[in-house]
């Protein structure tokens, strides 16, 4: 689907008569009413967004330095799988429980303000992990509220880091900057090991934790200091946030009303629930079966292919300024990404199930990072921080079931082929998803 986007607000939904013709009004605009010309790392053209860029990469590394040394130390004190799994679900419940909610939140409130508060909220668990291994006094309801309160500062965290980036750059460039933000994150993830590793070695792990706490600083001050509040288009505030299921409905209702909205929701939540990074927990098989089961570079090279991939996916697609924001490319893009996990599953070969996820990295970027882009692109002002949560709890939220799928599914007839048939379905429902967009533009465009 290119070119204009046109909406209806539905009268079985009941909008506001403000709020629909925000949507109307919003979506009726064409997405290539940015600039024609196609500027290579076009949001890093803006000075603060360059600043942000680095501090944020600061934060995003820390985040998994933070998991690098304080998951070594649990294991080492507790040796609980049982921990290991609540560790995976405080991270992930949050966003699906909360995303709403918080995106509500970024609407009404200062984004700087909201930023800084989970960034606080970040260094605050990295000191208490610290003095807590470092006196020995460590218990497991610790562990459990550290992890939780870890969790919420995330899903705080995102959807206010949206709405900033969007108030930098402005719509013109909003693509780039969340395809370099979503750079961030992935280079985080990759760095966050070996810097992490390298504190332990130098410093001791406690000692590696209050230095962590300080990468967080950055940001924090950066943000005392710039006049952004991710409010760029934003004359009055936001009706007052409400916590409950009904809510996130209503949000889902109003999005509705616009068919690209809601297939990109959908999407993301689909990817996330079939496939999500499951097959990072079960790499261990994965890896067994190729002939790597022992740790080392070759064990390690396949944890990090997908991470690498969307780095690389990332600063080339900005580069070149490619894969303009659209539903056909998107989901275009996610079913090949279905193919290269498929064939990441059946593959009987190291280097090809190397080079199948390092493919599919790319690919990931790039049709996950598309979909924020169009999702932002068309919410009205008033409605976007909730909007991004939606996304956020689809795209991430649901990240805690897909276990169901690949590994429930994987105990029963293998891993190999429970992740190569929820690929397959993936794709199914991408098609699916792309046959009902076309047809809404039509009916709607």
């Amino acid at each position: 689907m290119t070119g204009s986007v046109s909406i209806r607000s539905d009268r079985r939904f009941r909008l506001p008569s403000d709020t629909a013709k925000n949507i109307s009004s919003t979506a009726a605009r064409p997405l290539d009413a940015a600039p024609a010309e196609h500027l290579a790392f076009a949001a890093l053209r803006h000075r603060d967004f360059r600043r942000y860029f680095i501090f944020n990469l600061a934060s995003m590394m820390a985040d998994n330095i933070e998991h690098v040394i304080s998951y070594w130390l649990l294991y080492q004190t507790f040796q609980s799988p049982l921990l290991g799994g609540f560790a995976v679900i405080s991270h992930w419940t949050p966003f699906l429980l909360f995303s709403v909610y918080f995106g509500a939140l970024a609407d009404r409130y200062d984004c700087r303000k909201v930023i800084q508060i989970a960034q606080v909220m970040y260094m605050c668990v990295s000191i208490a992990w610290a003095l807590l291994f470092l006196t020995g006094t460590i218990q497991l309801w610790h562990a459990c509220v550290l992890l939780v309160i870890h969790g919420m500062a995330g899903v705080l965290w995102s959807p206010g880091s949206q709405l900033l980036i969007h108030d930098i750059v402005g719509r013109e460039h909003l693509q780039s900057a969340i395809r370099l933000n979503a750079t961030s994150r992935q280079l985080g993830v990759l760095l966050g090991p070996a810097v992490g590793g390298g504190l332990m070695l130098l410093l001791g792990p406690s000692t590696g934790l209050f230095v962590n706490a300080v990468l967080y600083l950055p940001l924090s001050i950066w943000l005392l200091l710039v006049r952004y509040t991710g409010h760029r288009d934003t004359k009055t505030a936001s009706a007052r946030p409400a916590l409950s299921l009904k809510d996130a409905l209503n949000v889902m209702r109003e999005a509705s009303a616009n068919p690209t909205i809601l297939a990109m929701i959908v999407l993301g939540g689909a990817t996330s629930l079939l496939v999500g990074n499951a097959f990072q927990a079960q790499m261990p098989e994965f890896a067994h079966d190729l002939g790597t089961d022992k740790q080392g570079v070759a064990y390690s090279a396949l944890l990090a292919a997908n991470a690498g991939g969307a780095v690389l996916g990332g600063f080339l697609l900005e580069g070149k300024a490619l894969l303009r924001p659209s539903v056909r490319t998107a989901t275009i893009c996610a079913i090949i990404w279905c193919v290269l996990i498929a064939g990441f599953a059946a593959s009987t070969s190291y280097p090809l199930a190397l080079a199948l996820l390092f493919a599919a990295g790319v690919v990931n970027l790039a049709y996950l990072s598309m979909a924020q882009t169009l999702v932002q692109l068309l919410a009205p002002a008033n409605l976007r921080g909730r909007l991004i949560g939606l996304f956020g709890m689809s795209s991430f939220g649901l990240r805690a079931f897909s276990g169901v799928t690949v590994g429930v599914m994987g105990s029963l007839i293998g891993v190999h082929w429970s992740l190569a048939l929820s690929a397959l379905a993936l794709a199914a429902v991408t098609l699916g998803l792309l046959a009902f967009a076309t047809r809404s533009s039509a009916d709607f465009g």
